[in-house]
């Protein structure tokens, strides 16, 4: 089986092998370190000139790959921790992401930005953040969440060599670890496109008819679902799963379409609760299934406060199985 850190470096390097104007920097991403997940391990010695080890400044790494962008090169920028992205959100939100509008189309910004999220690693405060929403609805930046449901390594490719604007790739740190989803295995996985080459994975724990519940989730949080399938199919509760790649703009048909077939919706994330994917996910539905749905859409997410070191903090804070199997049988009721 392939682990999704090993897709990831296999997409990386597919990208690097392709074309010569794929760059990468970050901190300590070089080798024989590798980056602290050591995604990028291996790179460095096999393309020692096009992958940099950077000085600790999230904002010059950044504007140094949206020059290099508009130059016509594709950079790709590790970010350490996603929780620094607070250190070039000016970069990404004034400067990668309108530039092409400001030049009336005449440039483009080919950026990936790679990060890794998330708790459960007892981290810490600021190196266990899920901070997605701060960048949610950002005109001109796409937000990119693989789960192991996907193909990690070929989305990254794709990133990188067919991008046109900025891309934020968001990895979760407890997924680095995982393999990737057998499509035979006990939950059965479907993928649909959005028409723009970031796929929507569909996972199913029946055979035939109707889903009972829809759950629709991303990245890290599909690892806490898919226990919760196989135990609900024993129950002969039908649910269906939907994880979307890219999470920001949403594939607005697909979950409409996916919320409909059931008629009852469990939103989750591993987010703080409060002004986030969630809520807009639960909107739109909303705005286009209004009177069709027989429930209200349940969201779930992490608590608004600050994530603990301990495992005992952390559990207090972060999204867990107890948590979505709770919000299912709610909206079963």
């Amino acid at each position: 089986m392939t682990t999704y850190l090993e897709s990831l470096r296999s997409g990386l390097h597919r990208a690097m092998s392709s074309d010569e104007r794929v760059y990468m920097f970050g901190e300590d991403i070089a080798d024989p370190y590798g980056g602290a997940f050591k995604v990028s391990k291996g790179l460095g010695t096999a393309f020692p000139n096009r992958v940099r080890s950077t000085p600790i400044s999230e904002a010059a790494i950044t504007g140094i790959a949206t020059g290099m962008a508009l130059r016509g090169m594709r950079p790709v920028v590790e970010i350490m921790f996603g929780d620094f992205l607070t250190l070039c959100a000016d970069q990404i939100v004034n400067h990668a992401t309108k530039f092409r509008g400001m030049f009336a189309d005449q440039v483009s910004v080919p950026m990936v930005l790679r990060t890794p999220m998330g708790g459960g690693r007892g981290y810490g405060a600021t190196h266990s953040q899920s901070l997605e929403k701060i960048f949610l609805g950002t005109p001109g930046l796409n937000i990119v969440a693989p789960s192991h449901a996907h193909d990690p390594g070929a989305l990254l490719a794709k990133a990188i060599l067919e991008g046109r604007d900025p891309i934020l790739f968001l990895e979760h740190k407890m997924l680095y670890p995982a393999d990737l989803l057998d499509p035979r295995g006990p939950v059965s996985v479907e993928t649909v496109d959005d028409g723009e080459r970031w796929p929507t994975a569909l996972l199913r724990n029946f055979d035939s008819g109707m889903p009972d519940v829809t759950v629709i989730a991303y990245g890290g949080t599909a690892r806490l679902i898919l226990p919760l399938m196989e135990e609900f199919a024993a129950e002969e509760i039908a649910i269906l799963t939907v994880l979307p790649s890219r999470i920001s703009p949403l594939p607005e048909d697909t979950l409409v379409e996916a919320a409909r077939r059931s008629g009852r919706v469990v939103v989750a994330e591993e987010g703080t609760g409060g002004f986030n994917w969630g809520s807009e996910v639960a909107a739109t539905l909303n705005d286009r299934l209004f009177g069709q749905l027989h429930k209200p859409v349940r969201r779930v997410s992490s608590a608004a406060a600050i994530i603990g070191a301990s495992a005992e903090s952390e559990g207090d804070v972060l999204i867990d199985e107890a948590d979505i199997e709770d919000a299912i049988m709610e909206v079963l009721q």
